[in-house]
């Protein structure tokens, strides 16, 4: 044996009991020998830290990364020395009946390991590991492969007729008829090699679909970005244990080993998968210096900070001081969304009524490339479909489309009434329970059984309706509204409920906002990059980025006041709004939706505990959302309540103030007299 075979041997079994790896698969030995059945194959899985195998030896080290298959022999040795050394497994009769899995923990953070699909040429024949970093944007069903098989020589006078010199595991990268097929020949007397079908052994698999991180932003209505790319998916296959390891939408780290597979008249560049991590994303630590001055200049005031951010806010897009109520509601939104998988997350949906279409929709386009996961839907369908796997298996491949993709972020459907009658009934369905169940039909694609698939639709959905087209194309103007309320009897009252916030984004009521808006237009016209504003220069969209991406990390928690606040409304609401036949105007979701309103405002003001003025400010935008739906109450509320007076001077925030602490004393009276537990804030008003 070779000096350095026989040292990197050594230095496995040195790391295997160093590390536990040895006394694991000691364990996994005694499973297989105090079992009845018959093995020809044992499979192992063995951990492997490639950082501490380097210190232990550079060439097993390197061997391991750039050599898989080599290591895989090494290692595969020494477990056969120690089962035979130990008498661990007494069925145990040739080497090649372990099959060995090396499971690397990870990879070294070197631009050579990771796998870009935008960088060649590629080496696609070294077979060594990879890391890759995306987004699953489709996943087949598990189905089964051939992981091992035995074969004996059709011989019987051959010595190879019996026992386990012919075992075929499979390998990274092969397909099945390189496991399993009937041309293989003995090694000793040629003739052929027949499969003993009662040692065959079956793994699952699954085919999975990536997208690069950065290809979310053609997605996006709206981006920076200038320089041109090509978007491209990746297949990853998943095997055994890391079957069902991966959820559709969300984002991983995957190691492994990149091959190419026919398919079809192509070659399909693919993943073999060995290690699949979820991506552990991190936020800013901080916000920029020009927002941190803001906020200490408004520090006197809980209401000021917010006010002047959706004042700012897309000021490359809108003038200042135009839409405030929408873009608060726009940023109330953005910071409810999450970069982790986090299924009790608080959604706000936002759905708006206008009569300028175009300039809504380039806002909204705009406000979703804020965040890493902003759609803009622009295929047929916004939720899951089910085709047919691409790669010839037959079977049933669930895409993601809009919905799934926008995961933890924002999915912008452009307009309401643009979609069919069904299409509209499975959204309400899905914002009323956030899931979404999917069909697949056995006969359809090679199963025994029917499946349903319940998949969790974990974003929120902005939408809006053209109040203009929607009167005169769609319905009949109706003469019974009440106080405040729109028509909008051509959408399902459930589906409107069913959304977080509804709001009419009118012309601004100081003045006329069209010149403003026809001015930047023109402006933006003649010179793209220059910065029409003052604010655009000091709160750059950069900035709104790290702002959204630091402060939607924020832990917050209702204070009791707040809480009581909260309750005392939604129970007097209900009380002023129960009619006596149709029961209750306020949606199940009402508490729920005043809870992620209050603490989406502790978050835009940069607190982790919810206070009594960002109930204020909840109570204020969900009211008018009310009135437009239902018409006015007892609580009444102006329609541009939260932002009563135009943001131009100090004195005008003053005002502002003022005002919220009226509306603040009024929120108080309307519980006291209408709540049915008056007591509790009886003695603060």
């Amino acid at each position: 044996m070779r000096p350095d075979l026989l040292r990197m041997k050594e230095v496995a079994l040195i790391y295997l009991d160093r590390s536990g790896g040895l006394q694991k698969f000691m364990d996994a030995c005694k499973v297989y020998n105090d079992s009845k059945q018959s093995y020809a194959i044992f499979r192992f899985l063995i951990l492997v830290n490639p950082s501490d195998i380097t210190e232990l030896d550079a060439t097993l080290g390197n061997y391991i990364l750039h050599e898989p298959v080599k290591a895989i022999q090494i290692f595969q040795s020494v477990c056969f020395t120690t089962v035979k050394t130990l008498s661990l497994i007494q069925q145990l009769q040739t080497e090649a009946q372990m099959s060995i899995v090396l499971k690397l923990t990870h990879l070294p953070s070197l631009p050579s390991y990771v796998l870009s699909l935008s960088k060649l040429p590629f080496d696609y024949t070294s077979q060594r590991f990879y890391m890759t970093e995306g987004i699953v944007v489709a996943m087949s069903t598990v189905t089964k492969y051939t992981q091992g098989a035995r074969f004996v020589c059709f011989d019987e006078k051959c010595p190879f007729s019996e026992g386990f010199q012919y075992i075929r595991v499979h390998t990274p990268g092969a397909t099945e008829s390189a496991t399993v097929r009937n041309d293989f020949v003995c090694t000793l007397c040629t003739s052929p090699l027949r499969e003993d079908m009662k040692y065959r052994v079956l793994g699952d698999k699954q085919i999975i679909e990536m997208i690069d991180t950065k290809a979310i932003s053609a997605f996006q209505g709206f981006s920076s970005c200038k320089t041109p790319f090509r978007i491209q998916s990746f297949t990853v296959f998943l095997r055994d244990e890391l079957s069902n390891k991966m959820k559709i939408g969300n984002r991983y780290k995957v190691i492994g080993i990149p091959v190419c597979i026919p398919s079809c008249s192509q070659i399909t560049l693919c993943l073999e998968a060995n290690s699949v991590h979820l991506s552990n994303l991190t936020g800013p630590s901080c916000i920029s210096g020009n927002f941190k001055y803001l906020l200490s200049l408004t520090s006197s005031s809980c209401w000021r900070f917010t006010a002047l951010l959706a004042n700012c806010f897309a000021s490359q897009i809108l003038p200042p001081g135009i839409y405030n109520t929408l873009k608060l509601a726009i940023l109330l939104s953005l910071v409810q969304t999450s970069d982790r998988d986090n299924t009790t997350a608080d959604y706000l949906d936002l759905l708006i009524m206008t009569n300028e279409s175009l300039t809504l929709e380039r806002v909204m386009n705009y406000s979703i490339s804020l965040v890493t996961r902003g759609i803009r839907h622009i295929q047929s369908d916004v939720f899951p479909t089910v085709s047919k796997d691409k790669h010839g298996t037959g079977t049933a491949s669930i895409q993601a489309n809009s919905a799934l993709l926008a995961k933890g972020g924002i999915c912008f459907i452009g307009e309401l009434p643009s979609y069919k009658k069904d299409k509209l009934e499975q959204l309400q369905s899905v914002l009323e329970g956030r899931t979404t169940t999917i069909f697949i039909s056995g006969k359809k694609y090679g199963e025994d059984t029917d499946q349903q698939v319940i998949l969790p639709i974990q974003t929120s959905f902005w939408s809006f309706i053209d109040v203009d087209f929607s009167s005169s194309k769609k319905h009949v103007q109706r003469d019974n509204t009440l106080t405040g309320q729109m028509d909008l009897s051509f959408i399902s009252a459930n589906l409107i409920d069913a959304f977080g916030l509804l709001i009419h984004c009118s012309e601004s009521p100081f003045s006329n906002s069209v010149l403003p808006v026809v001015n930047h237009i023109l402006k933006k016209a003649i010179n793209p990059k220059e910065a029409v504003y003052t604010v655009s220069q000091q709160f750059r969209t950069q900035d709104y980025k790290k702002f959204l991406a630091f402060s939607k990390n924020l832990h917050v928690e209702l204070c009791s006041e707040a809480e009581r606040l909260i309750h005392g409304y939604y129970l007097a609401s209900r009380r002023v709004r129960t009619h006596p036949v149709n029961g209750s105007s306020l949606s199940g979701t009402a508490l729920k939706i005043l809870i992620s309103l209050s603490k989406a405002h502790a978050k835009l003001s940069l607190r982790t505990k919810v206070v009594e003025e960002d109930v204020l400010i909840a109570v204020l935008l969900f009211e008018s959302s009310l009135t437009l739906k239902h018409g006015a109450s007892v609580f009444c509320v102006a329609p541009n309540a939260v932002f009563p007076f135009e943001l131009n001077s100090e004195n005008s925030l003053d005002q502002r103030d003022i005002y919220l602490l009226q509306c603040h004393k009024q929120l108080k009276q309307f519980i006291a007299t209408y709540g049915p537990a008056t007591h509790v804030l009886s003695n603060e008003v």
